[in-house]
């Protein structure tokens, strides 16, 4: 099965879980054309499919509970119940339990194609190597969440670009396109239960965001609030693409809480699973952070060391796993992950071809 005949099936099944909204699903489509970059964060359903084929004995490595669909984009910044800014993974939509290493070869590949974008100014030679040291260090240590205060300043002055500036951020939300009608009553009640007070006043808005969880509705609730803007928004949730890709017919989860609450994590307590919605709140500094925004001049590995940290910081949710995933990595052969993350590369860059080629608009 090509990824072209693969999307299809994958859309069939997504689109009876959910009320797929087909001019952003139109838009995913042309963007899988235009790079590779956003065609990989765009496929993590293909990904799930050919990953275990392509690299049978990693997949067969400790079982952990997974982010599945992490990226160099999947990281960024949010507030803790006392106030502190926190670094880290942004998105759990595919959390699934699978193989340690799946999580670590889609961050590499995503690096490396980030880098040949230019994007990230990266040798290649060093991206596996610094993503597995800060993995392997935190798992020994045992975790610790990045919080971007006196210990982190390189990461805050990384993480907080101007176009995270309050005011860029409330003239980008502030334009959104109101919506009106056909908003689900579950959609609102999730939203509302976020809200600071009850019977609030706010303009419900449509919000395009993301690639991978593109075509799943999202609403945005904008309003003022003791003299300041806030916002809040929920995005349809369901089961992880894994589910499609293993052809599982059974009862499935979304673990997306379960993965948070687990995790070596500072909780933002404005992330909530309610049904089949996430809600979350829309500020400034509570937001993924995109390439384009990412400023890390000569700290680039760094920032790569910090990723496999925080991803080991979420894979120690799993607490039978610690043990059993080092002496894993103690058995492999030298430059495993360089291997493994090659093939995938090939493997993407073959799907992106067949799709420029044969795909649909």
């Amino acid at each position: 099965m090509n990824v072209v005949k693969a999307t299809r099936q994958f859309e069939q099944w997504l689109g009876h879980r959910t009320d797929l909204v087909n001019k952003d699903l139109r838009l995913k489509h042309i963007n899988m054309k235009a790079a590779v970059f956003p065609f990989l964060r765009a496929t993590f359903y293909r990904w799930a499919q050919v990953w275990p084929m392509l690299c049978p004995e990693l997949a067969q490595g400790p079982q952990v509970l997974a982010v599945g669909d992490l990226h160099v984009e999947n990281f960024g910044t949010w507030r803790d119940a006392e106030g502190r800014l926190i670094w880290g993974v942004n998105d759990f939509d595919e959390a699934h339990p699978m193989a340690y290493a799946n999580d670590l070869v889609r961050l590499a590949v995503s690096a490396h194609l980030a880098s040949e974008a230019g994007s990230l100014p990266l040798k290649q030679n060093d991206i596996c190597d610094s993503i597995l040291e800060g993995y392997r260090e935190a798992l020994r240590a045992g975790g610790l969440p990045f919080v971007l205060g006196e210990n982190n300043e390189w990461l805050r002055q990384i993480a907080e670009s101007e176009l995270r500036d309050p005011v860029h951020f409330w003239a980008k939300i502030d334009a959104l396109p109101a919506v009106k009608e056909g908003v689900p009553v579950t959609a609102i009640d999730a939203i509302e239960h976020l809200m600071p007070a009850r019977d609030l006043p706010y303009r419900l808005a449509r919000r395009v965001a993301g690639l991978g969880s593109l075509g799943h509705a999202r609403y945005v609730a904008i309003a003022d609030w003791h003299g300041g803007r806030i916002a809040r928004e929920a995005k349809a949730l369901v089961s992880s693409a894994c589910y499609w890709a293993k052809d599982h017919h059974g009862p499935s989860e979304i673990l997306y809480q379960t993965i948070v609450s687990r995790a070596v994590r500072c909780l933002d307590p404005f992330v909530q699973a309610r049904g089949r919605w996430i809600v979350r709140r829309l500020s400034p500094h509570c937001s993924r952070i995109e390439l384009a925004a990412l400023r890390a001049p000569g700290k680039e590995l760094r920032l790569l060391r910090a990723m496999g940290w925080e991803t080991a910081n979420i894979h120690l949710g799993t607490n039978t796993a610690r043990k059993p995933i080092l002496s894993h990595m103690q058995k492999q052969k030298g430059k495993w992950l360089h291997g493994a993350t090659e093939e995938m590369l090939k493997a993407v860059r073959e799907d992106w071809k067949t799709w420029r080629k044969e795909g649909y608009a």
